[in-house]
């Protein structure tokens, strides 16, 4: 007999799918991304594309929503143990370059579970990251940053965590003990959303993720803090598949942008989930409300990562996200570089390592 868990259609997320398989960002400058991601926190780059573009068509609208002219390159930099970025650099005729505030709509920031907060900040200090707020050690153990790359990151220690969320501890890291950041591991990835409880359920009932915890805008039991302007914001915690946490915060008054970014945007982002049959994901994404699909899924035929199957869509959260599936260990990129992007494995949706 199911149990509850398994047996609720709320629990049971997209058919096919195994874990989040990248976190996207669109930077100001992409050799400068990969170096900071590579260089400064450790991760592996494991391939290139680009340009991406159609000189002459509307694919770039259709299947990305930008403009029709905008061209792309794009790296992918596998983070950690379970964790994969894939950066963006366009150039788009409609381009906003600078990006959108915590407490915008589509603001997001990534936070890192670090083991040394000290050693930490001072190494992201040397790469010109910038400390928002008070600083000292006794300010709290989340400690917040304005990167060179134009991406929030936030900094914790490892302390006690709610088990229900996924928490890999430091030592995870496969790339985390070589480089002077000190062992990290991506605590989970934050989206600023115009309405939470709309996001909320969305995230619950249709990708099947789990309500953790949710904080009606109280200051920080740690005594931690959050950056100027996204003060006591209400949000949730959501886990995200057996591999990944999802902080989801509400736009608060005094947001000076109310839609999110487009791809093409410096801010731009969206999530992308693994799954091994996109046709049938997309089949049960078009039947959902407020959900539009751009196009149908397509296979890439060239390039580092020939025979990924994907498809873009829109959401009511106000994130894009993404369906794909990839055929790791057979990827063209492999035969030129020992780094791979990190994978589910064997793991489904519902796994709890």
């Amino acid at each position: 007999m199911l149990n509850a868990a398994a047996a609720s259609p709320g629990l049971l997320g997209l058919p096919t799918a195994r874990a989040v398989d990248h976190y996207a960002f669109t930077v100001p400058r992409l050799e400068e991304a990969i170096a900071f991601f590579t260089g400064v926190l450790g991760g592996r780059l494991c391939y290139r594309e680009g340009p991406v573009e159609d000189t002459t068509g509307d694919w770039m609208r259709r299947k990305l929503g930008v403009h029709p002219r905008a061209r792309a390159h794009v790296a992918l930099v596998r983070l950690d143990a379970f964790t994969n970025l894939e950066l963006f650099e366009y150039d788009a005729p409609d381009q906003r370059t600078s990006p959108p505030g915590p407490n915008d709509v589509g603001g997001h920031h990534l936070a890192l579970t670090v083991s040394d907060l000290e050693t930490a900040e001072q190494q992201l200090g040397r790469a010109g990251a910038v400390r928002l707020g008070p600083s000292g050690p006794a300010d709290g153990s989340r400690r917040w940053f304005a990167t060179p790359v134009g991406l929030l990151l936030s900094l914790s220690a490892p302390g006690r965590r709610d088990g229900r969320l996924f928490a890999p501890g430091p030592a995870a890291g496969d790339a985390a003990a070589r480089h002077g950041l000190g062992p990290f591991c991506v605590e989970y990835a934050s989206y600023t959303v115009a309405d939470l409880d709309a996001a909320t359920a969305f995230f619950t009932t249709v990708l099947g993720a789990e309500l953790v915890a949710s904080h009606g805008g109280a200051p920080e039991p740690d005594g931690g803090h959050w950056p100027p302007g996204a003060e006591r914001c209400r949000r949730v915690m959501l886990r995200l598949g057996p591999t990944a946490n999802c902080q989801l915060t509400q736009s608060a008054e005094g947001a000076l942008r109310t839609r999110p970014p487009r791809n093409s945007d410096v801010g731009g982002h969206h999530l992308a989930l693994y799954v091994d049959d996109v046709d049938a994901a997309a089949a049960r994404l078009r039947e959902q409300e407020g959900v539009t699909l751009m196009g149908e899924p397509e296979t890439i035929r060239t390039g580092p990562i020939a025979g990924d199957r994907w498809l873009y869509f829109t959401t009511p959260a106000g994130i894009q996200m993404e369906i794909i599936n990839m055929p790791d260990g057979a990827l063209p990129y492999e035969s030129r570089t020992e780094a791979r992007r990190a994978t589910p494995g064997a793991l489904r949706w519902q796994d709890r390592p």
